[in-house]
């Protein structure tokens, strides 16, 4: 396969806007500017690579038949196309490398059925949106990142992995989580196509590089009434054996578990009244009726309690917003000098190499801690808080990692491979191949298909 470049040259976007007859589109160079930007500043190293990356021309599509009227004009054109959601990834997948068109989906947003466990909604559906409805019928969506409030249902199955809800669901990747989606080609001739059952992975988790996902058939979970709980402990692997020993107790219904070594809680402004001073913090959202269970669980590892709200008080997971890349959020508003890691630990109920890496780093790499689940087994995911010094500093911290055996989903690059995967996709570049044979569809972000791999 020789891969085709993207490259566009004077494109008139007059021209090209009158193309697109009544669909949506924004000219006004700072609204186009702001809708090619998500949190990429996160990382020091993708702040310098991306400050300067902005599209041409933002188009907003309601229809998946104007979805295809854009790709029309994006292949007779070569014109470059990068699909957004709300734009609250974390590593540039939504920032378009060589301009051309962002196509914003968040017009796209309908729940277009339900069924038990099971709901059929288009990609710009909010996630808490879904939820609204779907929850009076016994049912919600079973994982969602910290951006819960404003994330789009596409944008976190084209660029997230996993969330609150991975603790009992797994990850995004894990077969069951997506069940069918419907994709918009950049062939010569767009079409649509119907992606079920394993082929979604074709798809997934892809950065919008080989496909435009316009409809989406995702599992449900059952609506729990939640409550919000904050357990403080004086030592760090206390509280992270206390984490680890909650999620892999099947009796207590957990959504989330997110373990805090301090300063890390000191960020938290809004909760101060609940974390003392030089304590571990264990944000938690479980069952309602399993509050009784879990404190005999907290009396046990000797932590405390310090605050508890019911499921009629907890208004959609606001402590959530306190966990995953919320918490680097808070952490960055009082010191903008901080970025983080993304670190799958292995297996090991004794979390050996959680401690060793904890003691190794002390300060300069915080303990921030989310319990997912990985092939039946809990395990820890470090979403570290790093004191940044310099680029070499950061690669060292990441090979200290590596070597002794924790898998780190880099943050600090917006190439596909580079990120989390680590490897070529081959179904997934056989399927842009195929697909986007011009590759149009965000350009700079494969690196299989830009080195042409086989």
């Amino acid at each position: 396969m020789t891969p085709q470049t993207s490259t566009h040259t004077a494109i008139n976007w007059d021209a090209f806007a009158t193309e697109l007859g009544d669909i949506e589109t924004i000219r006004d160079p700072i609204q186009v500017a702001k809708l090619s930007k998500d949190y990429y500043y996160f990382s020091p190293i993708l702040k310098t690579a991306l400050d300067d990356k902005t599209g041409d021309l933002v188009v907003r599509p309601k229809t998946e038949a104007e979805v295809l009227q854009v790709a029309r004009a994006c292949v007779a054109n070569r014109v470059p196309l990068t699909v957004r959601g709300a734009g609250t990834g974390n590593y540039g997948q939504a920032i378009p490398l060589e301009g051309g068109v962002i196509l914003d989906l968040t017009a796209m947003n309908a729940v277009k059925w339900v069924k038990p466990g099971l709901a059929c909604v288009e990609p710009g559906a909010r996630l808490a949106a879904i939820d609204r409805i779907t929850r009076p019928q016994g049912w919600e969506i079973r994982m969602a990142p910290s951006t819960y409030r404003t994330a789009t249902i596409g944008g976190f199955i084209a660029g997230g992995s996993g969330g609150i809800g991975s603790v009992r669901y797994g990850q995004l990747r894990d077969r069951g989580n997506l069940h069918a989606l419907r994709v918009v080609t950049l062939e010569d001739e767009p079409r649509v196509i119907e992606l079920r059952g394993d082929a979604v992975q074709q798809v997934n988790h892809a950065y919008g590089t080989n496909g435009i996902i316009t409809e989406l058939e995702i599992p449900l979970g059952a609506a729990y009434p939640w409550a919000e709980v904050i357990v403080t402990f004086e030592d760090f692997m206390t509280a992270s054996r206390f984490g680890q020993r909650l999620g892999s107790s099947d009796g207590i219904i957990s959504k989330l578990i997110s373990v805090h070594a301090w300063p890390i809680p000191s960020y938290f402004a809004a909760l101060q009244t609940a974390l003392p001073a030089e304590q571990s913090a264990v944000l938690l959202i479980v069952s309602e009726s399993c509050l009784e269970p879990l404190g005999e669980l907290v009396k046990e590892f000797g932590g405390t309690i310090t605050a508890e709200k019911g499921a009629a008080d907890s208004k959609g997971s606001a402590l959530g917003e306190f966990t995953w890349n919320h918490t680097t959020l808070h952490a960055r508003n009082v010191d903008p000098s901080l970025t983080y890691l993304q670190t799958l630990f292995p297996y090991d109920p004794e979390l050996k190499l959680l401690e060793e890496m904890y003691h190794h780093f002390g300060n300069e790499v915080m303990m921030h801690l989310e319990f997912l689940r990985v092939q039946g087994n809990i395990v820890p995911a470090g979403l570290q808080l790093v004191r940044f010094s310099t680029p070499e500093r950061l690669d060292e911290i990441i090979r200290y990692h590596e070597d002794r055996g924790a898998f780190i989903a880099n943050p600090h690059t917006c190439i596909l491979e580079d990120g989390g995967r680590k490897r070529v996709d081959r179904g997934q570049l056989a399927f842009k191949a195929k697909v986007d044979p011009y590759g149009l569809m965000n350009p700079g972000k494969m690196r299989g298909w830009m080195e042409g791999s086989e």
